[in-house]
C-alpha cells in the first residue's frame, strides 16, 4: 500500500482530503494528514481507515522528517513561508512534493540538487497558479498547432463570494488563507502591454483597477497580479506585445482595500501594541483627528471623500470607526487586519462562494485577426466543500494519483505546462463540473 503524506489541514485541504479518501480503497493508498490542530484533522477525515491523523508542531524537526520518511509522496497546503523546510526533507530523503504554491526564491536555488535526485516538485498545482497554467497552455497549444501567431495573452481569476451570499458593503468572504487575502498585492505588479512593460506599486494597485464583462455574471474589477513576465518564458510566449495575468475582484473589495492601503492598514513591518489600543486609534494612527469631529468626519476628510460614503460603510463594517479595544497584544498592522477580516467576512456555515477564470487570446492566422474568449465558473457547495478548495485540491489529488500509478515521467522542479500533465488533468477535473466555456470574436 502507497502512503501520501498531506501537510496542512486549513480551508483548501476539505476537497483534497476527500479524493483521496474516496480513491483510497480502490488506489491502495494511505493517507497521513499532519497539522498543529488534531480537532482540525479530524473534522476533515472522518473515521475513515484510510487515514491516519498526525497532530504536529512543523518545526519540530524530527517529527516532521519521520513523517516524511515513512511516506511515498508528500503534498504541501502549509503557508507559503513553510514549504521550503518539507521541500529540503523531501529532497534529503528521497521523496516527490507537489503543492499549490509559487516557486520562489529558495526553492529555485535547489532545482539543480531535485534534478540530479530524479525526483518530482511539482509547484503551481491548485487554481491560480494551477488550472490558469493547465488551461493556458492547452489553449496556446491548440493555437499554434493551427498556425495561430499570437499577440496577446491575458488571463483573469479571482475567488469571489456567490452572488446568492454577496450580503456586505465589500462584496467579499473569506474563502481562503486570511493572511495571503491581507498580504495580496503588497510586492506591486509588472506585465507588458502593447509592447511596453508596465509597473504598478502597490499603493496605486487597487486604484487602477479596470473592469471585464464576465458572462452570466456582469462586471468585475481586475488588478495585475505579481510578476506577469516571468510566465512568458514558461508559457514560450517571449516575444509577444501583450502579456498579463490579473486578479478578479467585486469593484467594491478593489476600491474598500485601496483605502486600507492608503490607511497604511495592510503594513507588515512594523509592530504595534494592540492591548490598549481601539480599533479607531489602530485605523487613525496616521491621521491628524480634529477633535470637534466624528470618527467618521476624521478618517473622510483624511480620504477626501464623504463622511456617508460607501468606504465609510466599509469601514463601519469592519468596526473601524468604533472605541472597542483590539486587545490582541504585540501584532503588525497587517496582522491585525487578519484579525478583523477573518472575524467580519468570514463565510457563514450556508454561504457559498464562487471561482471566475477567464482567459483573451488575440491571435492571427491566414491574415484574420481573432480574439479567443475561454471561462470558467466554479460555485462552492457550503463554507467548508468551497469552489477554493476544489480548484485548489482537486488538481493536486489528481496529480497524487498519476504519480503513483507511475503515469508521470518528469522530473526536476515544474510547473504544469506540458501536455501530458494538464490533458489528463483537465479531463478529469470536468467530472467535477470544473470546465470551459469558449467563444470566439
Amino acid at each position: 500500500m502507497k502512503n501520501i503524506l498531506l501537510f496542512g489541514a486549513g480551508k483548501s485541504a476539505t476537497c483534497l482530503i476527500d479524493y483521496l479518501l474516496v480513491n483510497a480503497p480502490r488506489q491502495k493508498w494511505h493517507v497521513t494528514v499532519a497539522d498543529h490542530d488534531l480537532m482540525l484533522i479530524k473534522s476533515k477525515t472522518g473515521k475513515s481507515y484510510y487515514v491516519t491523523p498526525a497532530a504536529i508542531n512543523i518545526q519540530d524537526e524530527a517529527a516532521r522528517q519521520q513523517l516524511i520518511q515513512e511516506t511515498d509522496l508528500v503534498i504541501s497546503l502549509l503557508p507559503p513561508t513553510l514549504h521550503i523546510i518539507v521541500a529540503k526533507d523531501c529532497l534529503k530523503f528521497g521523496k516527490n512534493l507537489l503543492t499549490a504554491s509559487y516557486i520562489d526564491p529558495e526553492i529555485k536555488a535547489l532545482e539543480k540538487e531535485i534534478e540530479d535526485a530524479g525526483l518530482l516538485f511539482m509547484y503551481e498545482m491548485g487554481l491560480d497558479p494551477g488550472i490558469d497554467h493547465m488551461s493556458a497552455m492547452k489553449l496556446i497549444h491548440s493555437i499554434e498547432k493551427k498556425g495561430g501567431q499570437i499577440s496577446s495573452f491575458k488571463s483573469y481569476c479571482g475567488g469571489l463570494i456567490s452572488p446568492e451570499s454577496n450580503d456586505n458593503p465589500w462584496q467579499y468572504k473569506i474563502s481562503w488563507n486570511a493572511r495571503n487575502v491581507v498580504m495580496a498585492g503588497s510586492s506591486g505588479a509588472v506585465y507588458k502591454e502593447k509592447g511596453k512593460v508596465k509597473e504598478t506599486d502597490y499603493v496605486h494597485l487597487f486604484d487602477q483597477s479596470k473592469t471585464i464583462q464576465i458572462p452570466t455574471l456582469g462586471k468585475l474589477a481586475w488588478y495585475p497580479n505579481r510578476d506577469s513576465l516571468a510566465y512568458m518564458k514558461a508559457y514560450k510566449l517571449d516575444d509577444i506585445p501583450t502579456f498579463m495575468r490579473a486578479t478578479l475582484r467585486y469593484p467594491d473589495f478593489c476600491e474598500g482595500w485601496s483605502t486600507l492601503v492608503k490607511l497604511g492598514l495592510t503594513d507588515d513591518s512594523t509592530k504595534v501594541q494592540t492591548d490598549n489600543l481601539t480599533y479607531y486609534q489602530w485605523a487613525s494612527q496616521h491621521l491628524k483627528p480634529v477633535k470637534d469631529l466624528s470618527n467618521e468626519e476624521n478618517i473622510a476628510n483624511f480620504l477626501g471623500i464623504s463622511a456617508k460614503s460607501k468606504i465609510i460603510r466599509q469601514l463601519k463594517f469592519l468596526g473601524l470607526l468604533n472605541g472597542e479595544t483590539i486587545h490582541q497584544g504585540e501584532l503588525t498592522n497587517a496582522g491585525v487586519l487578519q484579525h478583523i477580516v477573518e472575524s467580519k467576512l468570514a463565510m457563514e456555515p450556508t454561504d457559498k462562494d464562487m471561482i471566475v477564470m477567464i482567459h483573451e487570446i488575440e491571435f492571427e492566422r491566414r491574415g484574420i485577426t481573432t480574439r479567443l474568449h475561454s471561462y470558467m465558473i466554479v460555485q462552492g457547495e457550503d463554507h467548508l466543500r468551497t469552489a477554493m478548495a476544489k480548484t485548489v485540491g482537486l488538481p493536486l489529488g489528481i496529480m497524487a494519483k498519476m504519480i503513483l500509478q507511475g503515469k508521470v515521467t518528469l522530473t526536476g522542479l515544474q510547473i504544469p505546462v506540458t501536455p501530458d500533465i494538464y490533458n489528463p488533468v483537465l479531463k478529469e477535473l470536468e467530472e467535477y463540473n470544473i470546465r470551459f466555456e469558449e467563444s470566439f470574436e
